[in-house]
C-alpha cells in the first residue's frame, strides 16, 4: 500500500486562514455553569473543574451538550444553550429535560433517571435519542451504577416517547457506551431504524434493531486500543487513556459505517448490511476494512453525506480535516493551537445547512487536573462551508514547516 502526506497547508497560511477566518465562536466557556433550581443541593457538590462535555448536537432551536460523570462533582449530565444566543457568549446550561431528571447530581441515583450521557443524537422525527451509560465516575474508579439505556425524547413536548434497555448478553462487566449514529435509510416509521452505538471499554460494536428493540453485538480486533498508541501530544501537554472504538460515523449513500478507537492511529469501515443482519454466529467473522491511517489519534468522526467525505479532528495537529476515501483527497477545514485542542466532536449538521460543527474540550487539562479557570477551556466552533479554502493541493513535503508542528498523515489506500 502506498502512503500519502495530509493536504496540510504552510503553518503561516493556515494560522491565518484556517482559524480567524473559518472558525466561528458559537459559545465559550472557562468551565461550565448552570442554570441551577431552587434546590442548594445541586450547588453543594458542584465541582465544575470536574465538568467536560463530550457530545453535542445541534437542533432547530437548542444546542444540546451531554457532560458525562467522568469525576464527581457534575450536576446534570444533559443540557441545552439556545441556539440565538450572542456569538462567543458564555451562557448557563439548562438541565435538559428538566432538572427532575437529573437527581445524581444531588447524590440520589435512580436508574430510570439520566446518571451518565456521552452522546445524543436528533433523529428526523424531531426526536432526540439519548445514551446513558450507567457509568458514574468513569475515570476515577468506574462505578457501574445502571445497565445502559437509551432514552427517546420528543423534542416538540420534551417528554419522554420511548425507553430501550439492552439485554444481558450485549454488555460486558466493564462496557462503556459512549456513542451512536441513526441508519434510517430503509426506515418506514420513526422507530424503525437501526442504532450502532460503541461500546468503548468493553469493546465492541451494539447493533440496535429500533423496530424490534432486539440488539446484538460485534467484536473484532480493530476496536480495541492499541497500546502503542496510547499516548497523546496535544501542545505542550502529553497523557495515557487505552480507550477503545469510540469515535463512529455512517454514510447513508454507500451504505458503510465508519469508526475508530482513541488509542490508534486507524480509521476502519463495515459495511451496515453486516452489522444489520443480525448477531453474528460462532466463527463468523465481521468484514471490516482498514481505510487509512490518520496523522495522531482521535474521537470526532463524521460524514459529509452529499460526498461522502470523511470528517475528522486529528487531536496532535488541532485541526479539522477532510477525507474523500473514494479518491483519497484531503484538506484542511480549520486549524487552531489555541481554539481546537482535543476535539471530542466534530459533526456535519443538517440543521445548519451542511456546516461543521466542533466541540473542543482541552480534555487533557481536565484528566490531568491542571485546568486553569482562568484560560478558555471549552468551545463550541462552527465552520461555514463558504468559508473553507476548496481543495487546494498543498503537500506538506514541498514547504519547510517548522519541526515543532506535526502536519502529516500516513494515510493507505483502502480502495
Amino acid at each position: 500500500m502506498r502512503n500519502f502526506g495530509l493536504l496540510f497547508l504552510l503553518s503561516l497560511l493556515v494560522a491565518s486562514t484556517c482559524s480567524a477566518d473559518v472558525l466561528e465562536t458559537i459559545a465559550q466557556w472557562p468551565l461550565l455553569e448552570f442554570a441551577f433550581p431552587y434546590d442548594p443541593a445541586f450547588l453543594d457538590l458542584f465541582q465544575p473543574e470536574n465538568v467536560v462535555p463530550t457530545g453535542l448536537e445541534v437542533g432547530w432551536h437548542r444546542i444540546f451538550v451531554a457532560t458525562p460523570r467522568l469525576r464527581a462533582g457534575v450536576p446534570a449530565t444533559l443540557g441545552f444553550v439556545p441556539r440565538d444566543m450572542p456569538l462567543g457568549s458564555s451562557p448557563h446550561l439548562q438541565a435538559y429535560p428538566s432538572w427532575d431528571w437529573h437527581s445524581a447530581g444531588k447524590g440520589d441515583f435512580n436508574c430510570s433517571k439520566l446518571i451518565s450521557v456521552y452522546r445524543v443524537r436528533a433523529d428526523r422525527c424531531n426526536r432526540l435519542w439519548v445514551l446513558d451509560s450507567g457509568i458514574n465516575t468513569s475515570i476515577d474508579d468506574f462505578t457501574v451504577l445502571c445497565p445502559p439505556k437509551i432514552l427517546i425524547f420528543d423534542l416538540q413536548t420534551d417528554q419522554l416517547v420511548r425507553i430501550i434497555t439492552f439485554p444481558r448478553e450485549n454488555v460486558r462487566p466493564n462496557s462503556l457506551f459512549t456513542n451512536l449514529v441513526i441508519d434510517d435509510t430503509t426506515a418506514t416509521t420513526c422507530d424503525d431504524v437501526y442504532v450502532y452505538i460503541t461500546d468503548t471499554t468493553g469493546p465492541g460494536l451494539v447493533v440496535l434493531e429500533g423496530a424490534t428493540d432486539r440488539s446484538w453485538r460485534f467484536l473484532h480486533s480493530s476496536m480495541f486500543p492499541n497500546p502503542d498508541m496510547a499516548q497523546y501530544q496535544i501542545g505542550r501537554d502529553t497523557f495515557e487513556l487505552f480507550d477503545g472504538i469510540v469515535g463512529i460515523a455512517f454514510s447513508p449513500r454507500l451504505g458503510s459505517v465508519y469508526y475508530q478507537p482513541l488509542a490508534t492511529d486507524r480509521l476502519y469501515s463495515v459495511p451496515a448490511s453486516a452489522l444489520r443482519a443480525g448477531p453474528p454466529a460462532f466463527g463468523d467473522v465481521l468484514p471490516v476494512t482498514l481505510i487509512g491511517r490518520k496523522s495522531s489519534q482521535g474521537i470526532g468522526l463524521s460524514v459529509d453525506p452529499r460526498d461522502d467525505t470523511i470528517i475528522f479532528a486529528p487531536l496532535s495537529e488541532t485541526a479539522v480535516a477532510a477525507w474523500q476515501p473514494q479518491t483519497n483527497t484531503q484538506r484542511i477545514l480549520a486549524y487552531s493551537p489555541e481554539q481546537l485542542q482535543f476535539a471530542a466532536e466534530v459533526r456535519w449538521v443538517e440543521r445548519d445547512s451542511g456546516n461543521v460543527w466542533a466541540l473542543s474540550t482541552r480534555f487533557q487539562k481536565f484528566f490531568q487536573k491542571t485546568i486553569n479557570a482562568r484560560d478558555m477551556n471549552l468551545r463550541i466552533l462552527r465552520i461555514r462551508a463558504e468559508d473553507v479554502i476548496p481543495h487546494t493541493p498543498y503537500l506538506l513535503r514541498h514547504y519547510n514547516v517548522p519541526s515543532h508542528l506535526s502536519f502529516y498523515n500516513r494515510t493507505l489506500s483502502g480502495f
